[in-house]
């Protein structure tokens, strides 16, 4: 089997990446970046730039499903150019494959693409699944349903399209772990707001096994990429610290500093989804890391 990959170098991208070779899959990923383009066994790299609307049509080659990954991360300050930024990496890569699977002959069937649990509105007491209809509509909930819309025209060229809406991910090598956790090593952790906002998480390693996963069951339509047991941000704190052994002494951070510190993209850190992975799990996934003590026991020193 061959699988091209978009976002290969990212966080998930290279866990999933790493998945799929020890498996006896081959790899195929496009990169940005000429200097990232390496050939190894079952591991080929081919250039391509959104932006000046080039991609080597090589990458296709024997394909049989795309993982798309790509997007910028929206864990960066929201400057109006930066958040045009989110939208296009997310629009503009998924036109440019679209047009060359339109254009070139291929043995495609299956497009996993990357979505998040931003897209549904954020509530204390709402759980998502995937038949929830309304959006959020904040400038994340407008980037994922134009991300969505953006994958969803594949299905013109009779390709099963699959979305994955991802929650927050847990890694000890990137994202937003690291984050949480610097503040509390230093004795300075503390909980957002009311620290009752549901974080609906998954460790990386679970994320990565779900898009190896809806490849080889062609899944197709939406499906939550979350563990079954999703935590408060006090929850989530507490047991990050618990985890490092460090104490948590500092009163919870209020929303108008976060904003002041971070402008606009302080909604991330105060948003609030409880999202149901049962879907997932009555299609056959099973989760390696449910609990998220176990999770952060796996994770950290």
């Amino acid at each position: 089997m061959k699988i091209l990959i978009t976002g290969a170098t990212g966080m998930v991208g290279k866990e999933l990446v790493s998945l799929l070779l020890q498996n006896g899959i081959t790899v195929h990923y496009l990169t940005t970046s000429k200097d990232k383009i390496i050939n190894k066994p079952n591991y080929y790299g081919f250039y391509w730039s959104p932006q000046e609307g080039y991609i080597d049509e090589n990458c296709l080659m024997g394909v049989e499903s795309i993982i798309h990954l790509a997007g910028a991360t929206v864990s960066k300050r929201w400057t109006n150019n930066y958040k045009q930024e989110i939208i296009e990496s997310r629009i503009i890569s998924s036109s440019l494959l679209y047009n060359c699977l339109k254009n070139h002959p291929n043995q495609v069937k299956q497009l996993v693409s990357a979505s998040a649990i931003g897209i549904y509105p954020s509530s204390l007491t709402q759980v998502y699944t995937e038949e929830n209809t309304t959006s959020d509509d904040s400038f994340l909930g407008n980037v994922v349903v134009k991300w969505e819309e953006s994958v969803d025209v594949f299905k013109v060229l009779n390709i099963k399209v699959c979305k994955l809406r991802i929650g927050l991910v847990l890694s000890n090598k990137g994202g937003a772990l690291l984050e949480m956790l610097k503040p509390i090593q230093m004795g300075l952790g503390s909980a957002f707001g009311s620290g009752k906002q549901v974080q609906s998480w998954i460790h990386v390693e679970d994320l990565a096994n779900m898009f190896f996963y809806a490849v080889q069951n062609q899944w197709y339509g939406t499906y939550n990429a979350v563990a079954p047991n999703p935590v408060t941000n006090s929850e989530l704190i507490k047991t990050i610290a618990k985890t490092v052994n460090k104490p948590l002494f500092m009163p919870n951070i209020p929303k108008f500093v976060m904003s002041l510190v971070l402008g606009e993209m302080h909604q991330l850190l105060f948003s609030s989804q409880h999202v149901s992975s049962r879907k997932a799990e009555k299609n056959g996934f099973q989760f390696r890391y449910r609990d998220l003590a176990k999770t952060l026991d796996n994770l950290l020193p």
